[in-house]
Formats: structure tokens, sequence, C-alpha cells
């Protein structure tokens, strides 16, 4: 006979799970009595919506579901950014939330929730467990579920009374590994119309990347000689330095990209959602004449959802990838000019535009790129700083890249935190002041786990983003966009790290190697010039003044 909360963790423990993140409540007393020793960590978050953000990271990086528990309430709906992320990213992600007590249920009782109802539209499947036997199957299921087609959440809701009643129940093994491989005949689909195509090009993106898939993918556009852009925040999917790379479909897309987005005869997509950003913001009317669509994407249920393709393939792009790499024949040389212009627009981009101010953010991607230890997470949040990273900063599979594509401000320093508990190594984190404010209480996690992290701050004083916006729309008139902050290198050290304030260029490479030399958590506020918009665009440019 075992109770609930061990029954659950021993579950936990089969499926492979050594980290979960959690906000304790009393609501899962019985299985935080389970985690007691059993040999998985709990890292004890500050905030819901950064314990979900940390574990939304965890699973992207490793590929295997991040693992949270919250508390009934206001722990749930704190946590529901974060599951947020994970849908849209196709992150694997088991999230358990404490119930009241069966015997309490729709009596609208203190801090109860319909947990199906809640989060039916942000995660893939939502249960509520109410017989404690009944745990191995709910989580086996949970398990397969987060993992199968498109990755993404899965919430469990857990009865407090069922979790500390005791039964006597056999335990589950774990989910097998799913064999995958494309079936010839659709390999050879593919490539006859990549045959037929004179101006194609890839765009790499979505859940489930690895090594070896970036591996696949280069050898795959040298060989067919295409160009490769890579989808909204997923820049380390391919070296950023290889000829074949021609940039990232994001927001505020270059013009150079949006154009071969029109030119291209076949549009190969691999793996990323064919959606908004990807599309350059539904750009072409559906039905309306433009390139061959080939769509590889897990979910069969995604592909054809706005543009109908040409050729859908229901499968993980790494799969695919690795068959593309085995095609024999020739090189192809005869889209050499299209690659090389694609690629050339691309390296005249990425040249550095001055920026007014003494701490100019070009100089500061430029000298991290040099800086930054190899196998060195990256991870940022949301907000106009970030226009400097994607633009400047040169990624690669040497240092892990992790953002949220849904926009997510807050995002960037929780996930640092996972990413660094995981890799066992340093964290960069690119921030923003409004950006870090949203989750910086995160930092006595950090310093409690024993995480090296080191947060860039940009600090203009306002939501930048939002000013651009209000600027073009409303010159002048400035409304809910400044922003306080407070001195972000004192509360560093207040937390137990370490803190500097940069105000001119020269002395951001000191205060970085001094930051990374502290061993553990370090932020660094940059004292930028609130001229400086974004990368091309002033304030007063953004006015028309």
């Amino acid at each position: 006979m075992r109770h609930g909360g061990q029954i659950l963790v021993d579950q936990l423990k089969i499926q492979g799970v050594r980290r979960v993140f959690s906000v304790p409540g009393e609501s899962f007393l019985a299985a935080l009595d389970g985690l007691y020793q059993s040999g998985i960590e709990n890292v004890v978050c500050r905030q819901e919506g950064g314990a979900a953000i940390m574990a939304e990271a965890h699973g992207k990086l490793t590929g295997k579901p991040g693992v949270l528990f919250v508390t009934r309430g206001p722990g749930a709906t704190n946590a529901s950014s974060g599951i947020h992320v994970a849908k849209h990213d196709s992150t694997p992600m088991v999230v358990f939330v404490g119930q009241v007590a069966r015997d309490h249920r729709d009596r609208d009782a203190f801090q109860e929730v319909d947990y199906v109802q809640m989060f039916q539209g942000l995660a893939k499947w939502v249960a509520e467990v109410n017989q404690t036997e009944r745990l191995p199957e709910y989580i086996s299921r949970a398990f397969h579920v987060a993992q199968s087609g498109r990755p993404g959440p899965v919430v469990l809701a857990l009865p407090e009374d069922m979790l500390s009643a005791t039964a006597d129940v056999a335990d589950i093994a774990a989910r097998a590994e799913v064999p995958v491989a494309v079936a010839p005949e659709t390999v050879g689909a593919v490539a006859a119309l990549l045959d037929e195509a004179a101006r194609p090009l890839v765009i790499a993106g979505g859940p489930g990347w690895s090594d070896r898939a970036a591996a696949d993918l280069e050898a795959f556009a040298e060989a067919q000689g295409i160009p490769v852009a890579l989808s909204f925040r997923r820049q380390d999917y391919m070296d950023n330095g290889h000829a074949n790379y021609v940039g990232d479909l994001s927001v505020g897309m270059r013009p150079g990209l949006k154009r071969a987005l029109d030119e291209a005869d076949l549009l190969l997509v691999l793996g990323s959602r064919f959606g908004d950003i990807t599309s350059n913001a539904y750009a072409r009317t559906p039905g309306a004449p433009g390139p061959r669509i080939v769509h590889v994407h897990p979910d069969p249920d995604e592909v054809g959802r706005v543009y109908r393709p040409d050729l859908s393939v229901p499968a993980a792009a790494p799969a695919m990838l690795a068959a593309l790499a085995r095609l024999d024949g020739t090189r192809r040389n005869d889209r050499a000019d299209w690659t090389a212009s694609l690629r050339a627009d691309y390296e005249a981009y990425v040249q550095p535009v001055e920026t007014p101010g003494a701490v100019k953010l070009e100089q500061v991607v430029l000298t991290l790129q040099d800086m930054i230890p190899e196998g060195a997470a990256l991870t940022n949040g949301a907000g106009n700083f970030n226009i400097w990273l994607h633009r400047y900063f040169r990624f690669s599979r040497r240092n892990r890249y992790l953002g949220a594509t849904s926009g997510s401000m807050g995002y960037g320093f929780p996930a640092a935190i996972a990413a660094a508990l995981e890799t066992g190594r340093p964290s960069i984190c690119w921030a923003g002041d409004g950006d870090f404010q949203m989750t910086l209480n995160e930092m006595s996690t950090a310093v409690q786990h024993g995480a090296q992290v080191v947060v860039l701050v940009a600090n203009n004083g306002r939501y930048g983003t939002i000013r651009a916006h209000q600027e073009r729309a409303y010159p002048g008139r400035v409304s809910g966009t400044d922003l306080a902050a407070p001195d972000f290198a004192a509360l560093a050290r207040a937390y137990g790290g370490f803190g500097a304030m940069v105000a001119a260029q020269e002395d951001f490479a000191p205060a970085f190697e001094a930051a990374l030399a502290s061993g553990g958590l370090a932020v660094i506020d940059l004292k930028l010039d609130p001229e400086a918009l974004t990368p091309g665009q002033t304030l007063t440019e953004v006015r028309g003044f």
C-alpha cells in the first residue's frame, strides 16, 4: 500500500524524471512527501509563472517533458502563462495541479476551479484524477500525450484527499521510444518536387530538434544548393555562419527575406507551423497564386490550417531530414545565384548600424559573441531589445538558444535558470527592464539552487515595443509606456549575487568577465539612450519630427 503522492513520484521515476519545478501548496502535500528522498530534484520557485517557464524551458532543452507542481486556484492561474508558452512552442510538459477534496467539489469551495474547463484551450489534454489506484494509468497517458505528434502541455488535477489516500496498485512501465522513419515513397515525392524547383526555400523550425538534425540540414542544403531560413526563435537550428543560411523569419522580418517568400517557387517547410510570423503576417491571401508548398509537420491536423500544401507529410522534421540528407544524385549548382543573393542580403543586414548613446546594443552583442562560453545557453524574453540580439548574434549549436515563440515577457530569466541547472554551464539571459521585472523574483531561486545565470538588462526606462507602436500610431502622445526600475545591480547583490551598472561601452567587457568569474547569479544593468528604439530607427525618426 502506498499513498497517492508516493505512487505519483514512483511513476515519475519510472518515466525518467530527474527534476521537477514547483511552488509548494497544501493541496499536494502527499506529492511533496513522495518527493522526499526520492532522488528527484525539486526546484522550489518563487511564483508559479516562473516555475512554469522553467518547466517549459527544461522540456524545450531536453526534448523530455518538463514537470511542474502547482497548487489549486491562484497557483494554477499563475502557471497558465507558462502553459500557454508550451502550447505555442510545441514543448512537452506535464503539469500537476492540486485540487480541493472530492467531497468539496462543485460547491465553489475555497480555491476550487474546474481545470478541465480552464485549461482545455491551452493544453493538449486535461483531466482530473479521482481514483488513487488509477494514478499510474493517468500519468502514463500524460507522458504519452505530451510527447506524441505535435508535443505540448498536459494538465492533471489532483484532489488532495485522492492524493493522500492509499492503494495497492501496480506501476506502469515508461513510455516506449517510438521509432520514426519516413517511407521511401514519401521521400521520393518530396525529392521530385525539389527537382522541379529553380528557387526553392527551406523553412526549418518546430519541436524535436537535435545536433543530428542540424548536421543533416546543412548536408541537405549543401547538396541541393538550397537557401535555409529558420523560423521565429529557432535560430540555433543551423549554424548562422553557414553559406546556405539566409536569416530568420521573425517579427519585423527584413525586406529581403519577405521578397524571398514571394519569389521562391517552392517552400519546403520542415517542422514549423506556417503561421502568422512565418508567413509574414499572412501577407498572401490563402488561395492566391504563390509558391508550391511542401509541409512536413508531426501533427497531421496542422498542415493545411491556413495555406493549402501541394504535399503534406505527417512526420517529424528530423526524420525527414535524415532521409533527405541521404538522397543520391549530383550536387545542384543551378541554384547558386539564388542562394548567394539571399546570403549576401543577409550579410549586409547584419552589418552593425550605430545607434545613439554611450552604450550601444549592437556592440554589446558583438562583444557577447566573442566572450560567451562554449556550451552556455542563451535565452531571452520579449521586447524591442531582442531585435539587436536576433539581428547581430551568430547562433549555432555551440550555444543552445531558448526563446518563447509566443512572445511572452519574463520568459528569459526563468528559462536561463532551468538551462543552467540542466547543463551545469552558465546561462546568459538577454532581458529588457520591463521584461526582467516580470520574473526577477526568481533570483533567489537561482541562488538557492546554484544556477549560474548572467542577466544583461537593456534598460531604457520604457516598455519599448509598445512605445514603438504608440509613437507610430499617436506620435508624441505618451500614455502608459514609461517605466520605473530599481537599481538592478544593487538588487542582484541583495539577493546574494554579483551586480554591475554599465554606462559606457568600454565598461561592458570587464563587467561581463567579472560576472562570469563570480560563478553564480549576476546582473549587468546596461544604461541605454531612450532614443535607441530599434537598430534601424530612433525615437525621433519614428515620431516623424
